[in-house]
């Protein structure tokens, strides 16, 4: 067994790496970038070297500086994690050829199946279930839609060396497929250099389910079930689940094997996973293999009960695998939601800077935490969006949804915006609940994009209630703070009325030991809670049920989080509610001469000029933030009158542009 490993990675995969990797008693070696220098996983390993400036492909991307680094430290074998160099297949053999081992496939199968043009030809030469496409790299945007036509619309512009979602586009006429390759091969060079794009058939209402292989270099081969990853935003993943609510035993089986048969063909050695579209007549098509780690592996290990990174590191020691396909079990149900520092409320426009609060839920009971960030640490623009994977265990589906809903609940990130409440938006959502969705469902259930009112709470009474607690609360402090002499005590209010979405909603309270007890018209609600002002997680009972909430006071309101709704009531005397109610509404400026960074990011492009005339819908510029390519467009029709921001420079969130007359 190896002494010393090296992890050629960053954030929530390289801390993930090295916790195995501690478990096994391996000494690890962190690389870092100038701008990871703080980083956790920094922090965590026995050893860490400097790589490189920032941009990744001046540090993580760059072969000669890990391989240096594993002969400074003496590492004897590298874990690639996922992204960057994991399915690299140069980076593979120059490792193999300076004798450090690579905790992963062989060259050889990687250059194979990383590569997803090569991959499709072999996966029909071994029988596996192919989708049509033209599986050739294409020479530009007039071919790729000369292509598409020709194979029928709607297709899938892919690049060869792609994944996480980069590099992707559907296209549904021409127009999109002529713009949709430009931007898959800008991306894919960025984030891959290897700027190859192939188009296929785009399956509609699709599954995208995935089969998790494991193979030695003894000829063993398993499969371990599958996982339902068809919750998607962009062609990347959301949320992930196993095993998948569709799939039956006889269909888990064919795609098993078949996925066993693929990894045989190549002589794969390591952890893989074989990705299919499947139709609603489970029906499956081979999409690709990836050769690597799967963000999303925790659910599998969750039913399972395998370390898929202790078994990718006993495979490249040489060991055989220790159990048979008869071995795999399937124990209960898992889900993991990917916690990415976006802001859902903009669009999911990329959010940067620092971490000034994070406090995940406590892990137990059937709840993980894998992450790579801590509270005070920096979220960079150079990097995934990505910040942590919030896993849950359950004995079955809806238990799983259960302990997720709450989890997310309890989960605190100030300072940056984060997906939460979407994620928790989804989890209550139907067709989720019911399993009955396919990748489109997010596009489907959210074409304009999502906002709070879109999460009817089931009892918005409620949120008032507890509003009016912990305006009791600040009340009862300030009174402690002040400490009012005898016979001049403050007159607290008995009466409140809680100003919240449009409605005016009138609130008694009464004194109850440990807590309160607070009606509004028909409904009461004793809270009991320790809660203190100050406190961002709000957890006691109401009326004898656990409740747990995010809290907080922002001047004159409270906001409050609860399963994906945020709400800001103001809670006020009744003569107080009259008085607002007569103020007149104050409009917001008109921004519409202004094209406004949305997100803090590198303007890549700047696609008008002064005096120009431009048209709704017509490209302005195009930004770059967390390996992504954002492209913004005319909302009216209008004419240029000024370019504020030249091409390449970095971008704060709503700093102007383009002026327009």
């Amino acid at each position: 067994m190896f002494k010393k490993i090296l992890i050629a990675n960053r954030g929530e995969i390289a801390c993930r790496v090295i916790k195995t990797a501690r478990k096994m008693g391996i000494k690890t070696v962190a690389v870092y970038s100038v701008a990871d220098k703080d980083a956790l996983h920094v922090d965590l390993a026995d050893e860490a070297v400097c790589i490189g400036p920032a941009p990744s492909k001046e540090s993580y991307l760059v072969m000669d500086k890990i391989i240096a680094a594993c002969k400074q430290t003496g590492a004897q074998a590298v874990h690639p994690g996922y992204g960057f160099l994991s399915e690299n297949e140069e980076f593979s053999r120059r490792l193999e050829q300076e004798g450090i081992k690579f905790i992963g496939p062989k060259a050889y199968s990687v250059g194979k199946m990383g590569d997803k043009i090569e991959s499709k030809k072999l996966a029909l030469a071994a029988g596996v279930n192919t989708i049509p496409g033209y599986n050739e790299a294409i020479a530009g945007p007039d071919e790729a839609v000369e292509i598409a036509k020709k194979i029928g619309y709607p297709v899938m512009i892919k690049a060869s060396a792609g994944g996480g979602g980069k590099g992707l586009r559907v296209a549904y006429n021409d127009k999109e497929a002529h713009e949709g390759f430009s931007s898959c091969v800008n991306e894919a060079k960025n984030a891959f250099g290897d700027d190859r794009v192939f188009i296929e058939k785009f399956v509609v209402e699709p599954r995208h389910i995935e089969i998790q292989v494991l193979g030695d270099a003894h000829g063993n081969y398993v499969y371990l079930n599958e996982r339902e990853c068809s919750i998607q935003r962009r062609h990347q993943k959301v949320i992930e689940e196993a095993p998948s609510p569709f799939i039956d035993p006889a269909t888990r089986k064919a795609m098993g094997e078949q996925a066993v048969a693929l990894a045989r063909a190549v002589n794969y050695e390591s952890a893989g996973t074989v990705e299919f579209v499947v139709g609603a007549d489970k029906s499956f098509y081979f999409l690709e293999m990836n050769t690597r780690l799967q963000v999303e592996h925790p659910v599998t290990e969750n039913i399972t009960g395998l370390d898929l990174v202790e078994q990718m590191i006993r495979v490249a020691a040489g060991e055989k695998l220790s159990f048979t396909q008869a071995d795999v079990k399937i124990d209960g149900w898992s889900m993991e939601c990917r916690i990415n520092a976006e802001d859902p409320f903009r669009g999911f426009l990329p959010s940067t800077g620092r971490l000034v609060k994070f406090q995940p839920p406590a892990e137990g009971h059937g709840v993980r935490v894998d992450t790579g960030v801590y509270e005070g640490g920096e979220i960079s623009m150079y990097y995934d969006s990505m910040i942590a994977k919030l896993i849950v265990h359950g004995h079955d589906r809806q238990n799983a949804i259960e302990r997720m809903r709450h989890a997310l609940n309890a989960f605190v990130i100030r300072g940056i915006s984060s997906n939460i409440p979407f994620q928790a938006a989804l989890l209550q959502h139907p067709r989720f609940c019911s399993g009955h969705f396919n990748t489109g469902f997010i596009a489907e259930e959210y074409p304009q994009g999502f906002d709070a009112s879109m999460v009817p709470h089931d009892d918005p009474t409620l949120l008032a209630a507890i509003a009016t607690f912990a305006r009791m609360r600040y009340i009862q402090r300030a009174v402690q703070i002040e400490g009012q002499m005898p016979g001049h005590g403050r007159n607290v209010a008995k009466d409140w009325v809680v100003v919240m979405g449009g409605r005016h909603y009138p609130v008694a309270v009464e004194p109850v030991d440990g807590g309160m007890l607070m009606r509004s018209d028909d409904k009461a609600y004793c809270i009991l809670s320790e809660w203190r002002f100050g406190d961002l997680l709000f957890k006691g009972t109401v009326n004898g049920e656990p409740i747990c909430l995010q809290l907080e006071r922002r001047g004159l309101r409270y906001r409050i989080s609860h399963f994906g709704l945020q709400v800001e009531p103001m809670v006020m005397t009744r003569h107080a509610a009259h008085l607002l109610s007569l103020m007149p509404e104050k409009l917001p400026p008109d921004l519409s001469k202004f094209l406004l960074s949305p997100m803090p990011g590198l303007l890549r492009e700047v696609s008008v000029a002064v005096g120009q005339d431009v048209k709704a819908g017509e490209k302005l510029a195009i930004i770059e933030a967390m390996k992504m390519e954002n492209v913004l467009k005319a909302e009216q029709d209008g004419k240029v009158k000024k370019v504020v921001a030249s091409p390449g420079a970095s971008l704060a969130v709503d700093e102007v542009i383009i002026e327009f007359e």
